[in-house]
């Protein structure tokens, strides 16, 4: 008999099957790890070992929570409506998060190198196949701290592209950066949670006159002042809401009038020039149009599941002539698609980083956890049990050997 150690005749022998942990949500507050088989790479696709794989604390946790609308409804795409009936997703749900930054660990594509850090969207899971024509990925450039990373892929384009409709809002299709909606303007951020923050990293990267931002919490204001902005306490108490720089406000409790003090262009004529409307409560929106000067625009990119009977909009709405425009990931404004696809808005991402990465690093990732703690984070965290602001999962120790 031929010794397959030294006959070059016999069949390769079979590799040792790749598994996969996947974060699943079984049912609300029910969160567990599950185990997966990968599939063998096939030609022209990859493997990636996932190394770091950020939490959105607002869609993720809405599956955690039960108040998803896909979970009630579903989305018809011709008519670009939701539609009551069917729900499009059904417990359990697994694989939900977009922040995920994996090593190559096998490759079959020239598209890209093994051992090669790749940010993507492929949900919170330990490993993943991917198909280059299917699958976004961006290689992450060799200075940029991999933590950071979790951002390239899909969370920095969603506040890039929040930019941009400030730009189109300004310049129409004549719009060429990202700062021609802030440059030299008085910009206010309603939310300091991820989104807000970021965003207004890149409105200050970008020339912004001056930056607030607003929220009802006082550790995250610290943290947007750390990062460069004005925080702008929201929390309607009188003794210190409406307080801009910890300075005592005016009395009333009102961060719309504390800030149409402060930010004046003339006669009847006070405010913010763009408000960016960073979370998915009713009363921030509420907020936003109420710090606008007239005229002026509210970009949201904020992601709601309730109702909105806080917005009034029949009162400053209607009589300062405002407007709100979304800001969804999945476009961007009318009239820039061929110029500003997804690519460019992850390259402007990666610059952001590569200037601001320190300070956002320090500031912004609050905690870091292994993967094995993720069922319990997840549910902590959409029962408010534990507060954080940018929470990542990292490859467990005894996955590295260690």
């Amino acid at each position: 008999m031929a010794d397959p150690r030294t006959d070059t005749t016999a069949p390769p022998a079979a590799r040792a099957t790749a598994r996969s942990r996947v974060l699943c949500v079984a049912a609300p507050g029910e969160v567990t790890l599950v185990e997966e088989e990968l599939p063998e790479v096939p030609e022209g696709g990859f493997r990636v070992e996932t190394v770091y794989s950020g939490i959105s604390a607002g869609t993720e946790l809405t599956y955690v929570k039960g108040t998803n609308p896909y979970l009630a409804a579903s989305w018809d795409r011709a008519l670009g409506l939701f539609r009551p009936g069917a729900p499009a997703v059904a417990y359990p749900v697994r694989g939900i998060g977009y922040m995920q930054v994996g090593r190559v660990a096998e490759t079959r594509t020239g598209a890209v190198r093994e051992g090669a850090l790749v940010a993507m969207a492929y949900g919170h899971r330990t490993g993943y196949v991917a198909d280059p024509l299917a699958d976004r990925f961006v290689e992450l450039p060799a200075g940029l701290d991999p933590v950071l990373g979790v951002y390239v892929a899909h969370m920095g384009p969603i506040c890039a592209n929040g930019l941009l409709h400030a730009a189109a809002d300004l310049h129409g299709p004549a719009a060429r950066d990202l700062g021609d909606g802030v440059r030299g303007r008085r910009v206010a951020v309603v939310g300091a949670g991820v989104v807000g923050l970021l965003t207004a990293s890149f409105a200050l990267e970008h020339g912004a006159a001056e930056v607030v931002v607003a929220d009802e919490t006082p550790e995250r204001l610290r943290i947007a002042e750390a990062l460069g902005a004005r925080p702008l306490a929201a929390g309607g108490n009188p003794a210190t809401g409406g307080s801009v720089d910890g300075q005592a406000g005016d009395g009333t409790g009102d961060p719309a009038v504390e800030l149409k003090r402060r930010w004046r262009h003339g006669p009847d004529d006070r405010g913010a020039d763009v408000v960016f409307q960073c979370r998915g409560q009713a009363r921030a929106l509420a907020l936003a149009l109420r710090m606008l000067r007239p005229q002026g625009t509210v970009v949201d990119l904020a992601f709601y599941t309730e109702g909105a009977d806080e917005v009034r909009l029949g009162e400053e709405f209607h009589h300062n002539g405002l407007s709100l425009r979304c800001a969804q990931i999945g476009r961007v404004p009318r009239g820039l698609a061929h110029a500003w696809d997804r690519e460019r808005l992850s390259y402007e991402t990666i610059a952001l980083l590569g200037r601001r990465g320190a300070a956002l690093r320090e500031h912004l990732v609050t905690d870091v956890a292994d993967f094995a703690e993720a069922p319990r984070l997840l549910a902590d965290l959409a029962a408010r049990r534990r507060h954080s602001v940018q929470a990542v999962l990292r490859r467990d120790v005894e996955d590295e050997g260690g």
